[in-house]
Order: structure tokens, then sequence, then C-alpha cells
């Protein structure tokens, strides 16, 4: 599993984060996660609320990425993962204290996603190549 630095995560918590998913046509779905934060340095964490199309693509395939680039000149980064959802149980509580206390919509579940990879989204002659696939020391 790859692991974040101090500086993908402060990216992850000030540029809004978008996650792909696929459905089970392969057609591709992209939308914004404005709950999703960092859990660990290996995880990845949002609040399921609308259980639309990524939600339903999640239920088929669990693959999953998220994008971050603050704005056009700054780094941003894509982490590639494996959702896991969590209905109940201590992640889904934790997840759903975190509603409560920003004042948002009651959960459907937590999912957590797996740091497997991480790939640079910069422009220029280093876009799209991989940052980490294995532990980073901050």
């Amino acid at each position: 599993m790859a692991k974040l630095t101090s500086e993908m995560k402060d990216l992850i918590s000030q540029a809004f984060p978008f996650i792909a998913t696929v459905d089970e046509d392969g057609n591709p779905q992209i939308g914004p996660k404005g709950t999703l934060r960092v859990m660990d340095d290996e995880h990845l964490i949002y609040n399921e609320e609308t259980g639309r199309q990524a939600w339903h693509n999640l239920q088929e395939n669990h693959k999953i990425a998220v994008a971050v680039h603050p704005y056009p000149g700054k780094i941003g980064l894509r982490v590639e993962g494996y959702a896991t959802i969590y209905k109940d149980g201590p992640v889904f509580e934790a997840a759903h204290q975190y509603a409560v206390d920003n004042q948002l919509p009651d959960l459907i579940a937590a999912v957590v996603i797996s740091v497997d990879r991480i790939v640079s989204l910069d422009a220029g002659p280093d876009a799209g190549t991989e940052i980490a696939n294995e532990p980073v020391s901050d």
C-alpha cells in the first residue's frame, strides 16, 4: 500500500476532491465528494449520502480513483485504490459523528478507500507518473 505524505494530506484537505468509478457496462462516472478526507496514512474516507451513481457502481466494482487539484499551476494527485463499505461498526459510527459535528446529511455508509497507488496530476513532462505505490517517509 502507498503512503500519503504530509504534503499530500494537506492538498487533500484543501482541494475539492472528485471520485471516479465505473458501472457494470464499463461506463465511467465522476463526481465531487465534499466529505472526502484523510483517515490515516494509507486510507481516505467519505460519507456516502446520496446513494446514487457512484454508490451503485461501488456495489459491483470496488475500484475507485480520487483526483485532487486545487487550481492550475499547483501540484495535483490521483489516488487509486479499493473501496470498502461500512454500514455499521466503529468506522460507520465515526463517519456518522463527522456528519453530526459538521451539520451534514445523515449517511448511508462510510466508504474507506485504500491508498494503493498515487499518480501525479501536474502539468508537463511528469504528468501521469507514479508518485508512490509503496511506503514513503515524511
